[in-house]
């Protein structure tokens, strides 16, 4: 037991030093021991999605397209005139199809008749199909993959009649912080915007520096992140709404993140530090900021237990979408709840036994950024190290207790 201990330190140590010398080897890492436990609990691995799940087609031509990225898209037979478009933003490892079919945004667009775009990576701009939200190549307005999805849209407005006041903008993970950067360079072409599972845009400009952000390690303070917004452009308003979804035990993009989103937007919108209403759930805590004019101008769901992916129900009246790997059982539909804020979809029912509580909530002295990072991550500040990542890794994948 002892000699097998041993070795187990031994290989750490190994795994450690090959991690820190080559930081893109540890998303290759995460990647395989997620698939390995998507593997093992039967479920589908995402990449690529089969021809029976692919609903989308292609959108052929929408521009000089400088950031190399594919467009796909989704229009229901039953379009309505003038209708809402959703951009959607796929993680890494995903494409288009099979980010669709996890998160059901097509089938909920049948219901409802507004109209759906995919951006897609491709592997010749980033090898894990992510969206390079920390390239400043690709983040800038009018540059890069940025303006491939402008582009994409603006073609998506004229060949479908969309109304130019009604376009959303969602993604999950890289695709979430894809989203922050679209939120902040085309402000003026958004009305909401929902992140999930993602991070505040401009706080990186490397390799490395995603890494840290993601892991709540680093970047500008709290109070500097909405001039990071103001500076990305020459808008100054009005801003579109933010919706945050993380789950606090997310071993990939460390929840302190949401928190930091939420910063960032409320420089913008003018809002008090504390939260208007706590709403508290068995399955979610939903946080709400309102504006001067009464309007939810920031919402935040945390979720309780659950990991990197985007929030499903596979149940009950907000059933939508299919579980797989990064596509998780929360009880709650982020995607029938995005679109409820944005009123793509009329709200449902409200189930009794979910004992919701809505409270006014108490202003109480804020923590400094460093200390809240801390709290959040169940961390001191500088103890979570490449081999604590590689720990976590192995336990969600079932290959360490």
């Amino acid at each position: 037991m002892q000699r097998s201990k041993s070795r187990f330190r031994e290989v750490k140590q190994h795994v450690r030093a090959f991690a820190v010398a080559g930081r893109q080897t540890m998303r290759t890492l995460n990647d395989t021991l997620h698939r390995l436990a998507a593997l093992r609990a039967g479920m589908p691995v995402f990449g690529g999605g089969t021809a029976d799940d692919d609903r989308l087609t292609d959108l052929a031509s929408f521009g000089s397209n400088p950031g190399a990225l594919l467009g796909r898209c989704y229009v229901p037979p039953s379009l309505r005139a003038s209708p809402a478009l959703v951009v959607v933003l796929h993680g890494c490892t995903q494409n288009a199809a099979s980010y669709d079919h996890g998160s059901g945004w097509s089938h909920l667009a049948d219901e409802h008749g507004f109209a759906l775009l995919f951006p897609e990576q491709q592997r010749g701009n980033n090898a894990n199909l992510c969206f390079n939200w920390f390239s400043a190549g690709d983040t800038r307005r009018d540059a890069g993959e940025a303006q491939s999805i402008r582009q994409m849209i603006a073609a998506m407005v004229a060949e479908h009649g969309i109304d130019p006041t009604r376009i959303y903008v969602t993604g999950l993970s890289a695709g979430g912080a894809m989203a922050s950067v679209m939120l902040a360079t085309y402000p003026e072409v958004f009305a909401g915007g929902a992140i999930i599972a993602g991070l505040p845009f401009g706080t990186a400009h490397s390799v490395p520096e995603a890494f840290d952000r993601m892991r709540a390690h680093g970047g500008p303070e709290a109070a500097a992140l909405g001039a990071l917004v103001t500076a990305a452009s020459d808008h100054r308003g009005p801003w579109p709404t933010i919706s945050v979804w993380h789950g606090d035990r997310d071993a990939t993009v460390d929840h302190a993140n949401a928190a930091l989103i939420v910063a960032q937007w409320r420089a913008l919108h003018r809002v008090p530090a504390e939260p208007s209403v706590v709403e508290k759930r068995e399955s979610h805590v939903r946080r709400v900021w309102r504006d001067a004019d009464g309007r939810d101008a920031i919402e935040e769901y945390c979720l309780p237990g659950l990991g990197h992916g985007t929030p499903l129900s596979t149940a009950g009246e907000e059933a939508c979408g299919a579980v797989g790997a990064y596509m998780l059982e929360a009880g709650i539909s982020s995607t029938r709840r995005i679109a409820q804020a944005w009123g793509l979809i009329t709200a449902a029912k409200e189930d009794g036994a979910d004992r919701a509580v809505a409270v006014r909530s108490r202003p109480a002295p804020a923590p400094s950024p460093l200390a809240a990072r801390a709290i959040m991550s169940g961390v001191q500040p500088g103890t979570a190290g490449v081999g604590q990542i590689i720990e976590s890794a192995l336990r969600a994948a079932g290959l360490m207790r």
